[in-house]
């Protein structure tokens, strides 16, 4: 297995980032850095076995679930990936936490698809872009303090894959909103065809999914409210 040297892959999102200060860092959501040059062979994803993974929480309970990729590809420079691109298919979006039979999968999916978060009907895909890769840095993960419920979200450190390789920075655009975030991925060549992992936190507001915001809660106590933090995990193959 040879593990990416230098310059590195995409993950969309969905989820689902200008590269957010030291990789000590936390994953904080900043302004849209430049995209990263592509040279080299161009390799497509496998929609088939790619997909991202997302779990959102409040105080009383989880959902989670997945959302599928329909499209990308990333390109590789020898043994070094130098830029990729991955879109989502919104609408896919599966819950897995209950049956599609059961009633609340629909009224729940239906809100997911509403403007109060993803507004699908006139955003219904997202994309990520390549923007830069780091070597990952070892026990460089900080935790996010989060308000204590019998469902609080998460942890950074928990989330993350278990042998990370590198930092990962990129254009995360949603309802029309772009922005870049960085995290840590496992990713690796071989023969030819790359994988790539992934576990992270986001701040769903920052992209507009902003029903029932935890910051606005009057009285937190209540559970009247959905946590920020969105935990999202990817699995992506190209060759």
């Amino acid at each position: 297995m040879k593990l990416l040297q230098k310059t590195g892959l995409v993950i969309a999102l969905a989820f689902i980032v200008v590269a957010c200060g030291k990789p000590s860092d936390t994953v904080d959501a900043t302004e849209a850095a430049e995209v990263a040059e592509a040279t080299g062979k161009t390799l497509a994803i496998n929609p088939s076995t790619s997909q991202v993974n997302w779990r959102g929480y409040k105080p009383t309970g989880q959902h989670f679930g997945l959302i599928p990729v329909t499209t990308g590809e990333v390109t590789v420079q020898g043994e070094e990936l130098t830029g990729a691109k991955f879109v989502f298919d919104v609408t896919g979006l599966k819950i897995q936490d209950m049956e599609e039979s059961n009633e609340f999968y629909g009224k729940l999916w239906g809100h997911l698809q509403s403007p109060d978060f993803f507004d699908a009907a006139n955003h219904p895909q997202a994309t990520f872009e390549l923007t830069s890769v780091e070597p990952y840095a070892a026990g460089a993960i900080a935790d996010k303090e989060e308000f204590a419920s019998e469902n609080t979200p998460k942890k950074d450190s928990e989330v993350a894959p278990a042998n990370p390789t590198h930092w990962i920075s990129g254009n995360l655009t949603m309802r029309g909103t772009t922005k870049n975030i960085k995290f840590p991925a496992s990713v690796s060549i071989v023969d030819g065809a790359v994988s790539a992992s992934a576990g992270f936190n986001i701040d769903r507001t920052a992209w507009g999914l902003a029903y029932n915001d935890e910051s606005s809660a009057v009285d937190k106590a209540k559970d009247q409210f959905i946590y920020n933090t969105v935990s999202v995990g990817f699995d992506i193959k190209a060759n």
